[in-house]
């Protein structure tokens, strides 16, 4: 057995970033993911940086799947399709709702084949709707969901991540979602489709604006780095030109953090009992807070703060974070041999399990490296396989 989800069988014909990423990480732990991209290759192979024309992005999203060209879009490929599902656990797509049934391949379709299928479709709108078939993409969720419209300085626009959040965030709960279709298919005997629309779970982790706004009428305004749940909280620049990010959450790390600046007259104060009203008078408590660490470098504050056991954090880079000695005791880092590029580091599995822990077998592969030998399973021999190359189904 390699990890608990060993003898899961996946098919991933998804794009990008949700789909493959929730592959991703049923792949670490042991699911067999065969990843089915057009000929010629998912786009994610040349997003962002490259090395030797290699792409990175692809090395950590392609980890521990098997790379197989074949075009869905031909009847050639759509048989072979056929022929895979009737021993898959699980597909995961993300075509534009309505293709995969253009082409015969719909769920009660692949159903008929496989009745323990489970099929998770991710799309930036659902399946259904008014919105269902317009382009979808973790941008757009980000925007409706409401994100934006509270991130940001109070006085400057709406503010988007520079990388991929709602995406990410749609990923985890594709796989749990996965998961849970799997567990009940193991008390109920059949599968089911997953529609998970990319605008919904960042929408669930913005947490109260909703119930807020529905029993309220309150809208939260965009804070920049303050909450309005608790102050003092933001990121302060040090002395030697670091930034730290603090946060004081808990009552009594409030308290600390005063005493620590050399302000323990605010903690007397009738507002300072309560985090929103410290909210309120977030002005002075970051021109205490900020004043006392501009004073001081990087390590003598951090240091202040631990002996204070006060919430305290240096604001990293990707370079901090490869070196910093929490990372390295949890094993957040993986360094993983690799055929084209050598030794690559990248994340680790998302999570420790003491008994059933996942791992990194490989990075992402050339595109179509293990077409031959999967595709052989179903019955597609040399002969087969350059005929369907010269038909430009496979790669």
């Amino acid at each position: 057995m390699d990890g608990p989800l060993s003898g899961i069988r996946v098919l991933e014909v998804a794009t990008l970033f949700a789909g493959p990423l929730a592959a991703t990480l049923l792949a670490d732990f042991g699911a067999e993911v065969v990843k089915l991209e057009h000929p010629g290759g998912d786009p994610v192979r040349g997003h962002g940086a490259q090395r030797d024309g290699v792409g990175l992005w692809w090395k950590m999203l392609g980890r521990n799947k098997k790379s197989v060209t074949l075009y869905l879009g031909a009847p050639e490929g759509q048989e072979i399709f056929r022929r895979m599902v009737a021993d898959a656990d699980v597909v995961i797509e993300n075509f534009r709702p309505g293709t995969l049934e253009r082409w015969g391949l719909g769920y009660p379709e692949l159903r008929e084949i496989n009745p323990g299928l489970v099929l998770a479709r991710v799309t930036g709108f659902g399946q259904v709707g008014p919105y269902a078939r317009r382009p979808g993409f973790g941008t757009l969720a980000e925007a409706m969901s409401g994100f934006a419209a509270v991130t940001g300085e109070p006085d400057g626009p709406p503010t988007l991540p520079p990388f991929g959040l709602a995406d990410g965030i749609a990923a985890q709960a594709t796989a749990f979602a996965v998961l849970t279709a799997l567990r009940a298919r193991d008390r109920d005997g059949h599968g089911q489709q997953i529609d998970l629309a990319i605008i919904e779970p960042i929408l669930t982790l913005l947490g109260p604006q909703l119930i807020a706004y529905d029993q309220l009428g309150e809208l939260q305004p965009r804070m920049g780095n303050r909450s309005s749940n608790n102050a003092p909280r933001n990121v302060y620049r040090t002395a030697d030109g670091g930034w730290v990010a603090v946060s004081t959450s808990a009552q009594s790390v409030a308290e600390r953090v005063m005493r620590l600046v050399g302000r323990p007259e605010f903690i007397d104060e009738p507002w300072f009992a309560s985090g929103a009203e410290r909210a309120r008078h977030a002005d002075e408590l970051d021109a205490a807070v900020g004043a006392w660490i501009a004073d001081r470098p990087t390590d003598e504050v951090v240091r202040a703060f631990e002996k204070a056991e006060a919430a305290i954090a240096p604001v990293y880079t990707a370079a901090d974070v490869l070196t910093d000695p929490q990372y390295r005791a949890l094993g957040t880092i993986a360094e993983v041999p690799d055929a084209e590029l050598g030794t690559l580091r990248m994340q680790n599995v998302l999570f420790r399990l003491s008994e059933t822990p996942g791992r990194i077998r490989w990075a992402g592969p050339p595109l179509g490296a293990h077409t031959a030998e999967v595709l052989g399973e179903y019955g597609v021999d040399a002969a087969g396989l350059a005929a369907l190359r010269d038909a430009g189904v496979v790669a």
